[in-house]
Order: structure tokens, then C-alpha cells, then sequence
């Protein structure tokens, strides 16, 4: 009888077994579709915006630019956290490796999403509108522009101005797409080494991937800063900080967390990712969206506190634009939904293991990045900073169509890249690890 009851606990408690399949489920071509459909929809109502409204028009390409950002947040995001973990290693790395693989292939259709942005550029910027020192000067002797605005203009001509933008963000993109491409195909190569299994394997990749990983993530804190202010910080010439490139690359680090722990999450209604997630993993992952979270509001409130402590004629208006007229209410739906919500529930030990409300609060977590990027492009526009009004304004609600459909687009492709690969990486030294039974409580 204790053979028998040993055999049983053994065979109970032993290292468990990849599923035969470790492609994608089927589940996932029906969340394509559903995507699609969404994405679709919403592009109509839309274009119903651009037909019956002027104000529609005038809000249609600023809610693409938040829409724009937020795939960008995605994809670029998805890359720096992919050379992260290869550089922090860690075995809850090997769950959303493969989820941020697909995020970092999104990468080519997000460069051409650039496209309206790029042709269309005059129409949000300043500096694209008077592309020279006389035309800024023209414009601020008919008043079309501030002094302080067309003398901050002509002095950042030589990184803001249209072919300057382009030149950036051409080479923003090359470097990005060389990047994914090499991780990529070297993820491939690496489940496919002959030697694939052994440690002189684990450590050639390692060492392969933390001598590229490296010096990419140096390298993208300087892209990413460089397009953040070209396509966002810009759209107010005369706004100044030192740390913004820092507050985006946080801010993307939130929402990849969250898109990356939702889309395992539902991925472990299935296998493979049901035999893979653990409890100790999906804690892991709570941890590291509460740290990001803690560190966002930390950047945030530091930044404010500064500028408004010092209260510099300059620099102040920013804030002003974004606390008056109404944008008190957006002001604080930020806040509460995009740093205290989260922060507070995401201290829950219990919520962090509980994939239910997981689900709910990294959805809960995308809604509030969306509400983010509105609060920081929309107060740029003279017609809407410190003046938010519905009223008669139904054109505003572009920015819920507009950026829904193109998420939502973003989404069908990035669910169709993350079914070409397998969803596990065979050749990584901590598999062996995530199929030894749980023991957490």
C-alpha cells in the first residue's frame, strides 16, 4: 500500500509535460475577428465624424495621433522589454516572450501608420505649419502665433522642422525594425540549435542576446525620446522637460505589462499556456506592473512638483491648460484610473494571483493609458486647452472611435503574428523550471 500511495504522490507532484501542440489555440482566430469587426465599425463611425462635422475633422487626425501612439507604445514598448528581460533574465521572461516577439513584429505596420501622420503634419504642428524662420515670423506679425511661441520655434528649427522630423523618424524606425529582426530570428535559430538543450547552448544564446540586448535598450531611451518629442511633446513648442522621454518609456512599460499579463492570461484557458502559467508566475508579473505602476506616479508627480514649486512663467501654462476649463474632471480620471486604482488593487496579494481580476484590472489598466495620451495631445490645441467642452462639440468623440479603431486594427495583426510561432521557447534553461509543480499557497 505505501509503494502504491508513493507512486501516486510522485506521479501527482512529478515535473509535468508540454502539451503536443504549442501553437496558438484556435480561440485566438475568433478574437482576430472579432477585432476586425470592431476595427471596422468603429473606422465608419469615424468617417460619419470627417462627413457631418467640422469639429469632427478638426479632432479626427489628433485622435489618430493618440491611437497611433498608443500602437507605437505597443510595438517600440514590446521591443525595450523584450532586450530587458534578455538582459535581467528570469524565468517569467519565458511567458511573455513570445507575446512580446509579436508585439515587436507589429513594428512594420506601425512605421507605415506613420504615414498620415507624416503627410498630414502641418495640421498638428506648429513648426510643420511655418516650416521656416520667415514664415514663423510671418505668423507672429498677423498674430497667428505668440511671440513666445514663433521665437522657440525658430530656435528648435534645426530638430523641429518637416524634413528634420522625417529624417528622425526614418532612422527611429530602421534601427527599431533591425532590432526585431534580429531577436526574432534568433529566437527561431535558438529552439532550432542542434545543441539545443545543453548548457553550452543556453549560454551562447544568452550571451548572443545580452550583447545585443544591451546596448538596444541605451539605445532606444534615445530614439524614443527623440520621437516623443517630434510627435507629442512638439505639438506645444514652447513646453519643456527634461524627463520626458524617461515618463514614456515608463508609461510603455505599463501598458506592455498589462496587454502582455492579459493576453497569457486568456492564453492559459488553453494549452499550451495552461500547462505553463503558474501562480508564481502570474505573481511575478503582478509584481512587476505594480513596480511600473509606482514608478510612473513617482516620475508624474515628481515632474509636477517641480515645475509648479518653482512656478515659472514659462513652464507653468502646461499644467494650467490641463487643470482649467473642465480638464479638472479628465485631470482627475487620470490620476485615479491611471496611478491609484491600479496601485491600490495591485498591492492585493491575492488579486495578483487571481486571473479573473487580473483580466478585469490590465483592461482596467489599457483604458486608463488611452485616458493618459488624451490628457497629454488634446489640451495642446488652442480651441480645447483649458476650454474642454462637450456642448456642441460632438466632434470630440472622435477620440473614442478614432483611436478604438485603429487599437483594435492593431490588435487583428498583432494576434496574427503571435499565431506563426510557437508560444513557448523550447531552448530556454528555465522551462524545465516553470514544469516543475507548483508550490505556492
Amino acid at each position: 500500500m505505501a509503494s502504491v500511495h508513493e507512486q501516486h504522490e510522485h506521479a501527482h507532484h512529478g515535473p509535468r509535460s508540454l502539451p503536443a501542440s504549442l501553437m496558438t489555440p484556435p480561440a485566438v482566430a475568433a478574437w482576430r475577428t472579432r477585432l476586425l469587426l470592431v476595427s471596422a465599425v468603429f473606422t465608419v463611425a469615424s468617417l460619419l465624424f470627417f462627413v457631418w462635422t467640422h469639429e469632427g475633422r478638426n479632432h479626427l487626425l489628433r485622435a489618430y495621433l493618440h491611437g497611433y501612439m498608443t500602437c507605437f507604445g505597443f510595438a517600440g514598448g514590446g521591443l525595450a522589454f523584450l532586450m530587458l528581460q534578455y538582459v535581467s533574465g528570469g524565468k517569467w521572461g519565458l511567458l511573455i516572450r513570445r507575446p512580446l516577439e509579436a508585439m515587436t513584429r507589429t513594428l512594420p505596420l506601425v512605421a507605415i501608420m506613420f504615414l498620415p501622420i507624416g503627410l498630414l503634419m502641418k495640421h498638428l504642428y506648429q513648426w510643420a505649419l511655418y516650416p521656416t524662420v520667415q514664415a514663423e515670423l510671418n505668423a507672429r506679425a498677423h498674430h497667428w502665433v505668440t511671440d513666445e511661441q514663433a521665437l522657440t520655434a525658430i530656435d528648435k528649427i534645426a530638430m523641429l522642422s518637416p524634413v528634420s522630423v522625417w529624417i528622425q523618424s526614418i532612422v527611429i524606425f530602421a534601427i527599431l525594425l533591425t532590432f526585431m529582426f534580429l531577436l526574432n530570428r534568433w529566437s527561431v535559430e535558438r529552439d532550432a540549435d542542434p545543441a539545443a538543450g545543453t548548457e553550452r547552448s543556453y549560454d551562447r544564446w544568452r550571451t548572443r542576446f545580452e550583447n545585443l540586448s544591451g546596448p538596444g535598450i541605451f539605445l532606444y531611451v534615445v530614439l524614443l525620446t527623440a520621437g516623443s518629442i517630434d510627435w507629442i511633446k512638439s505639438l506645444d513648442v514652447t513646453w519643456y522637460s527634461s524627463i520626458y522621454g524617461l515618463q514614456f518609456l515608463v508609461g510603455q512599460g505599463y501598458s506592455v505589462l498589462a496587454l502582455g499579463i492579459l493576453t497569457v492570461i486568456l492564453l492559459s484557458r488553453y494549452e499550451p499556456m495552461k500547462t505553463l502559467l503558474r501562480t508564481t508566475e502570474q505573481h511575478d508579473l503582478g509584481k512587476l506592473a505594480f513596480a511600473f505602476t509606482m514608478l510612473n506616479i513617482y516620475l508624474t508627480f515628481a515632474e509636477f512638483l517641480i515645475i509648479w514649486s518653482g512656478n515659472v512663467p514659462d513652464e507653468i501654462p502646461w499644467y494650467l491648460n490641463r487643470i482649467r476649463g473642465g480638464w479638472w474632471v479628465i485631470c482627475t480620471l487620470d490620476v485615479a484610473c491611471h496611478w491609484l486604482i491600479p496601485f491600490c488593487l495591485l498591492l492585493s496579494r491575492d488579486i495578483k494571483r487571481n486571473k479573473a481580476k487580473m483580466i478585469v484590472l490590465t483592461c482596467f489598466m489599457l483604458f486608463a493609458r488611452c485616458v493618459d495620451m488624451f490628457w497629454l495631445i488634446e489640451p495642446n490645441f488652442r480651441d480645447a486647452a483649458a476650454n474642454l467642452h462637450l456642448a456642441g462639440n460632438i466632434g470630440i468623440l472622435a477620440y473614442i472611435t478614432v483611436p478604438i479603431a485603429v487599437i483594435s486594427f492593431w490588435g487583428w495583426y498583432f494576434l496574427g503574428q503571435l499565431q506563426l510561432r510557437p508560444l513557448v521557447n523550447t531552448n530556454d534553461p528555465h522551462l524545465e523550471e516553470m514544469l516543475e509543480p507548483e508550490h505556492a499557497h
